[in-house]
């Protein structure tokens, strides 16, 4: 079973407010389906990115990870967004024969005082058992004494991965993995510390930690796990390790 992380930054045009990038996220699409039809993959659940639907909002409305939003008109034009978003990536999973269904964490997930997240998998495990292509995204997630915040699609990935004992785990990025000072990718990933020197910050809005909260999402996960771009996805979903293979402690 494989969890599957399709960036923002990939389906959306990043400095252009909620605008798709709809020939990335048909080759996406037709790349899972392709997998699919040639059992390559047997379960797959696809989470993506918010890039230039969820980041801006939550911007504006001062969410973020650690801090969140009470006006109930921030929580629905983030929420709003993001499900904008999910439907666009939807259409296009549907279009080429995936029979993918939106899971949306704002209805199942919270965070407790410590941050703290819980996000149930049940609902996801009954579906992939059914046949289905659970679809889920970066939203905002209750929290308990902070109203909402946001829960980054590198998060999801990372619980579900270990929720659901994933596999194998992929982040496609729009970048051939991580680059290091000579724009050369990093074969592997064993330590932050490896790295930090070199991880700056995205260059579009990003609340969510940009390339350096992926790597140390994925390093919590403690289970090997590779960040690509979109030419390597089909690579990847045959069952190659593209890019940059993060390990963790697992």
């Amino acid at each position: 079973m494989i969890v599957l992380k399709l960036g923002g930054s990939v389906v959306t045009e990043k400095d252009r407010e909620e605008t798709v990038d709809g020939a990335a996220l048909d080759r996406a699409a037709e790349a899972i389906a392709a997998a699919r039809e040639d059992d390559a993959v047997d379960d797959v659940v696809v989470v993506h990115g918010g890039g230039s639907f969820g980041h801006p909002h939550a911007e504006t409305w001062g969410a973020s990870t650690t801090t969140g939003v009470h006006d109930v008109d921030g929580v629905t034009a983030i929420h709003g967004a993001m499900t904008t978003l999910n439907k666009f990536v939807l259409r296009a999973l549907h279009d080429a024969d995936v029979p993918a269904v939106p899971v949306h964490p704002l209805s199942a997930a919270h965070r407790d005082r410590d941050g703290d997240l819980t996000l149930p998998s049940g609902q996801v495990a009954t579906l992939l058992a059914e046949g289905f292509v659970p679809v889920l995204h970066g939203d905002l997630v209750a929290h308990e004494g902070e109203g909402a915040t946001v829960l980054s699609g590198d998060e999801i990935v990372t619980s579900l991965a270990d929720s659901l004992d994933a596999d194998r785990v992929g982040v496609c990025s729009t970048v051939p993995g991580v680059l290091d000072a000579d724009d050369a990718v990093v074969d592997e990933i064993r330590s932050f510390d490896d790295v930090e020197s070199v991880l700056g910050g995205s260059e579009a809005t990003d609340v969510s930690g940009g390339m350096a909260g992926k790597v140390r999402e994925l390093l919590a996960l403690g289970a090997p796990a590779n960040i690509f771009d979109l030419d390597a996805l089909p690579a990847f979903l045959g069952g190659d390790e593209p890019g940059t293979t993060v390990h963790g402690d697992r």
